[in-house]
């Protein structure tokens, strides 16, 4: 780091989806699923042709594209998530500085919601996890970093640096595979 003394963005989104995961555990079955629904982007509800049951806890129709953002589907999808955030979001952040990183990481989240809901507006499954924000996040990266070559374990123990391109290519490539796998 460069330009911050500590990545309190990078660290305080983290920390919220991992204590967002762990409530919606502690809630279990029924309950999980009614909380996802709540606190999911719906994209049937987003654009107005369904609504919530009457009653249900939720946030805001507009909100949802926020707090849809920290809610995960299952452990690995929180952990491929926040370990990508982790490791290029402080940097990104250092870059923009925190306030101007926060409001990217949003917006980025937002647009890449909006983006999803449109694809299938009639969806009245919950869209969730922070997937979007963090390829905005990447993306920024390579703008910021192009020539930088990044330490990763090929399978799990095997160090090899990697240039950024073949990182991000990676990324996207698990973004494609997961959604087609999700339908």
């Amino acid at each position: 780091l460069r330009n911050i003394r500590f990545q309190y963005v990078t660290i305080s989104v983290i920390a919220a989806c991992v204590a967002v995961f762990l409530y919606q555990l502690s809630l279990g079955g029924a309950a999980g699923d009614t909380f996802i629904f709540g606190f999911g982007a719906i994209p049937a509800v987003v654009f107005g042709s369904r609504a919530l049951p009457e009653g249900m806890v939720a946030a805001p129709v507009a909100l949802s594209l926020v707090t849809s953002m920290f809610l995960h589907g299952g452990f690995m999808h929180l952990a491929g998530n926040m370990l990508f955030l982790w490791v290029f979001g402080d940097n990104v952040e250092d870059s923009m500085g925190h306030r101007r990183f926060l409001v990217f990481y949003l917006v980025c989240g937002v647009a890449a919601g909006l983006a999803h809901a449109m694809a299938n507006p009639a969806s009245e499954l919950p869209m969730v996890g922070a997937s979007g924000a963090i390829s905005g996040i990447l993306g920024a990266y390579f703008i910021l970093h192009p020539k930088v070559k990044v330490w990763v374990l090929l399978f799990a123990w095997i160090p090899l640096k990697l240039p950024t391109f073949v990182i991000l290519g990676l990324w996207a490539g698990m973004q494609v595979v997961t959604s087609f796998a999700a339908d």
